[in-house]
């Protein structure tokens, strides 16, 4: 989509309020990331409130090893989370100068219960708001569709539904 909105769902056996627990809690990050960028929560905490920020591990083959302090900007329990990440260290020297800084980009979830004990859960990454470099890089979000979609099967097979 040229508009820098990306958004994959899934139906999942599972009801929305487990569903919402498994996403709150940052130590299931890693096992959900369907890219395979996150390394581990640190530390891993349960979310419970906007304004809430976690942080987590990463790693990627053009930046080598980082970590992003991600801020909770919704948190509606078992309807909608979402969080805008901020990087927050760096190894490579060239990202040095954006630690602290928020590209303008959120990951969420929302949740939509769908007949008895199941759920239709939607992923959207905005980047609508972000600069150009990040528009490009990310093919306006196209280039996590298919992590995305990933993330949502490993939900499910967390949630025990798969």
């Amino acid at each position: 989509m040229a508009d820098g909105i990306v958004s994959v769902s899934r139906r999942i056996e599972s009801p929305a309020g487990k569903l919402f627990a498994l996403l709150a809690d940052t130590a299931n990050h890693p096992a959900l990331d369907g890219a395979g960028m996150l390394r581990e929560a640190s530390p891993a905490v349960m979310l419970t409130a906007a304004g809430d920020v976690f942080r987590v591990k990463m790693h990627n083959s053009w930046m080598g090893d980082y970590e992003m302090a991600n801020h909770v900007v919704l948190f509606e329990p078992g309807l909608r989370i979402a969080w805008a990440p901020v990087l927050a260290a760096a190894s490579r020297p060239e990202d040095q100068d954006g630690i602290g800084s928020r590209d303008g980009h959120i990951w969420s979830y929302e949740l939509r219960p769908d007949g008895p004990g199941a759920t239709v859960v939607t992923e959207t990454f905005d980047c609508s708001s972000a600069p150009d470099y990040l528009r490009k890089a990310t093919r306006e979000g196209e280039a996590w569709r298919g992590a995305m979609t990933e993330s949502l099967d490993r939900l499910a097979q967390l949630s025990g539904s798969a």
